[in-house]
């Protein structure tokens, strides 16, 4: 029975302990993205995946409760989900609290820059045209994050990704495939938008919940995206 005891009592703790963790993790809750560029690759649906992507990479790193898309999309409607970049502090907050959420997420992609130079050569086989490029891609997105409780916004910040490389592009004039970023997957559109989702992923979570040296690091990319903005932005 002492043994019974020990287990039960070893189980009982467990449990707690995993429940006090979880209510430790803060309610987060992604709108979908805004758009303010005249990048090539951005249509209708493309808001809602971005939103969910970052939805995604969040709760893959459980560090945040994050709160289903669906139920986003019931309780606030899409009108409002459409609107989401464009609401003030008070309206934000008003949303986060009927769906739960003690944040509110809204990012903008502020700027878009590709620069695609021909290497020569290429190909055509059964309609599909295959030609050799050297492409670079540069996106920066404006992120806030709102607090349902007080309307207060408590993150600000824009975060910037690169990609480059050789690559392929890909004409299908028998019809594209499915998806709004489907032609993007292996491009450095593509591969810049999938890192700069990661890079707020991780800022967001060294910034609201490690909270350590991880943001001397950040801080050093926001002053050199300052120094940069002086500059302009190359891709060369």
């Amino acid at each position: 029975m002492k043994k019974i005891g020990i287990i039960c009592s070893a189980i009982l703790i467990s449990l707690l302990s995993n429940i006090a963790t979880a209510a430790e993790k803060p309610t987060m809750a992604v709108l979908d993205f805004r758009n303010t560029t005249g990048a090539y690759w951005w249509g209708s649906n493309v808001g809602r995946e971005l939103g969910g992507m970052l939805t995604n990479e969040l709760a893959s790193g459980k560090k945040f409760r994050m709160i289903e898309r669906e139920k986003l999309a019931s309780v606030l409607g899409e009108q409002d989900l459409a609107a989401s970049g464009r609401v003030s502090g008070s309206k934000a907050a008003k949303m986060g609290k009927m769906v739960g959420a003690q944040y509110l997420v809204t990012a903008t992609v502020s700027s878009f820059e590709s620069n695609v130079n021909s290497t020569g050569g290429g190909l055509s086989f059964k309609g599909v045209s295959l030609g050799g490029k050297r492409k670079k891609a540069y996106i920066a997105v404006d992120l806030r994050v709102v607090d349902s409780s007080t309307g207060e916004i408590v993150e600000t910040r824009t975060v910037e990704a690169r990609s480059g490389g050789l690559g392929l592009s890909v004409g299908l004039n028998r019809g594209g495939f499915g998806g709004s970023l489907a032609n993007e997957k292996k491009t450095p559109a593509g591969k810049a938008i999938r890192a700069v989702v990661a890079e707020i992923s991780n800022y967001l979570e060294c910034s609201m919940v490690k909270r350590n040296k991880c943001l001397d690091k950040f801080e050093a990319k926001e002053r050199k995206r300052r120094e940069g903005l002086s500059k302009g932005i190359s891709l060369d």
